[in-house]
């Protein structure tokens, strides 16, 4: 199969016809051939994108544009399978999550922004002036311009529409670079989007690698007028800097080292449910898993044992299986960077609750990039693998004897994405929330999300907020108008 970019409505191969491989996770079969784009496709792309923007896009009306993008939801949910088995080969995730998470918020995320389009409002104020007549102030939302759209390998399609669809609700068009590790989707949304009657334009996408590549020229580009990025911290400080000259307008999402805290009074069974989902999730390759958990003195022995029983007792396997509960890591690559982690953590003094190898499973899979669940306790706060995110199935397990303790160690980060605390204490739960350095807490539950509200980190872990009305504020320019009464 051969994934070209897609750049005024039509696929197209790489004006230096180059190509790379892209490869299955689970079995490290090649399954695709991706164009590798270049400042030249880029260029090509922002061109297009301008062309609609100034063209059929801006001259469409607000509703009707809305409707388009409920419809490319549709479109989406019609071709739910063809999107599921994309997102399986090219992630290695198991089919129950892919198809409970991935395709649904894929398909909910433009209907989530066309229903805050239509319903948006524009602030108004009456102004006193000088001569007692007073005046009418009021806002207007304005397109950017050509969004540069970089969306990453761990949720492809979700990630990317969470972006794409506000940013075209807002009237933008867009240039999208996706992770060179998981092309398919990207691509298999051009075609909804030509089938559902988006103009040529308005959706691009340019496929290949980030620096010296199509991601460093899309954040160069001085006709890019905002760059949305999810991806690693350093990164984002990358993508900064290039980005710098021509002063875009930036939204970044990055690292994590989140923390989830657990207090004695917890419904047990609950938060163990909880945080079996928070560590070990799509293989712990989620921007929000918790890699720390703090568990408060008394159930901390009780809760370490259960969770690894637990842990131990996922299911690893063939990810288009319904039965599989864990698949392998993004590749080989990130295995390896894995696996340092893991022997980094025994020399730093862990003890090795469960795990702590690379898994070997037979036949075809034999050759895929899987790892054991792994927990670790009796590390110190300043250890390297409590410090640094590892992006992988696995988290350390601390005790703490008071919030003041456990508030301290959750906040003792450079990262601050979110956060989950247990507990059936209401005060407490506020309190704790409050006190939290971290874009999103979550109270006795974890990656239960309502698309209006704000989504973001603090410090290492990302700039700005999106979602809700924050997300049609970052892909708008606001203007403000005044009118003397």
């Amino acid at each position: 199969m051969f994934i070209r970019h897609f750049i005024d409505g039509v696929f197209v191969d790489s004006a230096s016809e180059g190509w790379f491989s892209n490869t299955n996770p689970a079995t490290g079969a090649a399954i695709s051939q991706v164009a590798r784009g270049e400042a030249a496709d880029v260029e090509r792309a922002v061109a297009a994108a301008r062309r609609a923007l100034h063209g059929p896009w801006s001259q469409m009306t607000l509703a009707s544009r809305l409707d388009l993008l409920e419809a490319v939801a549709d479109g989406i949910m019609a071709r739910f399978e063809e999107f599921l088995e994309a997102e399986i080969a090219d992630t290695g995730k198991p089919r129950r999550f892919a198809s409970q998470v991935d395709i649904p918020r894929g398909a909910a995320n433009f209907r989530a922004f066309a229903s805050l389009g239509r319903g948006a409002a524009s602030e108004s104020f009456l102004s006193d002036t000088p001569d007692g007549l007073g005046a009418i102030n009021y806002v207007l939302r304005e397109p950017l311009g050509v969004v540069g759209v970089i969306s990453p390998w761990n949720l492809p399609l979700l990630l990317l529409t969470w972006k794409v669809a506000p940013a075209l609700a807002c009237g933008n068009t867009v240039v999208v670079k996706p992770s060179e590790e998981t092309p398919t989707s990207a691509a298999l949304l051009a075609e909804v989007m030509n089938a559902v009657g988006v103009p040529p334009g308005v959706y691009n996408v340019v496929q290949g690698f980030g620096p010296n590549g199509a991601g460093e020229a899309l954040v160069r580009h001085a006709q890019v007028a905002a760059i949305t990025f999810t991806g690693e911290s350093r990164t984002g400080t990358a993508i900064m800097e290039a980005a710098a000259p021509s002063l875009k307008s930036l939204s970044f999402e990055l690292g994590g080292k989140n923390a989830a805290v657990v207090f004695a009074d917890a419904d047990f069974d609950k938060a163990i449910e909880g945080t079996l989902r928070s560590v070990f999730s799509n293989c712990g390759q989620v921007c929000l898993c918790s890699e720390r958990v703090y568990v408060e003195r008394p159930i901390f022995d009780r809760f370490v044992e259960t969770l690894a029983e637990r842990a131990r007792a996922l299911k690893l396997g063939d990810p288009r299986e319904q039965s599989t509960e864990m698949g392998p890591l993004i590749s080989a690559a990130h295995r390896d960077k894995v696996l340092g982690y893991f022997a980094l953590a025994e020399a730093e003094g862990a003890r090795v609750v469960c795990g702590g190898r690379a898994a070997t499973l037979d036949g075809e899979l034999s050759a895929g990039s899987f790892v054991e669940p792994t927990i670790w306790t009796g590390l110190g706060e300043q250890a390297r693998c409590v410090r640094e995110e590892i992006f992988g199935p696995v988290c350390h397990i601390q005790p703490f004897d008071s919030e003041e303790q456990a508030v301290q160690m959750a906040n003792d980060s450079d990262y601050g994405l979110c956060a989950a605390i247990w507990t059936q204490d209401l005060s407490r739960a506020h309190r704790l929330a409050a006190q939290m350095q971290v874009g999103i807490v979550w109270i006795n539950s974890w990656f239960l999300r309502d698309l209006r509200t704000p989504f973001g980190g603090v410090k290492r872990s990302g700039i700005g907020r999106e979602g809700g009305r924050h997300s049609l504020d970052f892909y708008a320019e606001l203007k403000n108008v005044c009118v003397k009464l």
